[in-house]
């Protein structure tokens, strides 16, 4: 068994999605880079959509 750790903002990242996102729009700008980040790789694996603004 395998443990993964994830940071911060991914973790709110995931909450948003499995709460049912399905779309985000923004702009990778420090501090919030890792939100867009890990949302372009995962909304498509759950048929959503990453707009970069």
């Amino acid at each position: 068994m395998s443990l993964t750790l994830m940071k911060g903002s991914e973790a709110v990242a995931e909450a948003a999605i499995r709460a049912g996102a399905r779309f985000f729009f923004g702009y990778p700008i420090t501090p919030q880079t890792e939100i867009p980040e890990y949302m372009s790789a995962r909304l498509p694996e759950v048929g959503g959509c990453f707009l970069q603004a």
